[in-house]
């Protein structure tokens, strides 16, 4: 079974998330910042990460970065969402392999959970 860490500053949506991903047949846990889901990645080990791109304490993009730097965390897949086009986030920062555009259609979200993953 496949592990996802939703990594969020709104936790109801990620929580909602989670349950989602939960019926989908996948492990989910949610952390409610960059710095919690660091702590949290390191302890699961997850296959794929979603992650907020604007969050307070850690934004997504130096979230990354500092999971890109752990070698046991190098190769998680990371999914980057926000209200930001993504271009935008793109001319910053580039380091994930999927994105999603707030709010996100659940069923593209499961097509691109699910190629990630293949």
């Amino acid at each position: 079974m496949k592990t996802i860490l939703v990594v969020d500053d709104e936790v109801g949506s990620a929580e909602v998330l989670g349950l989602i991903l939960e019926e989908e047949g996948y492990r989910a846990f949610a952390a409610v910042n960059g710095r919690d889901g660091l702590e949290k990645a390191r302890e699961l080990l997850p296959d794929l990460v979603i992650v907020d791109y604007m969050m307070p304490m850690m934004d997504g993009a130096e979230f990354v970065r500092e999971m890109r730097r752990d070698p046991r965390l190098a190769h998680v897949k990371v999914v980057i969402n926000s209200g930001l086009p993504e271009a935008a986030i793109r001319e910053r920062f580039d380091a994930f392999d999927g994105f999603l555009r707030k709010p996100y259609v659940v069923d593209v979200l499961l097509m691109l959970i699910g190629k990630l993953l293949a």
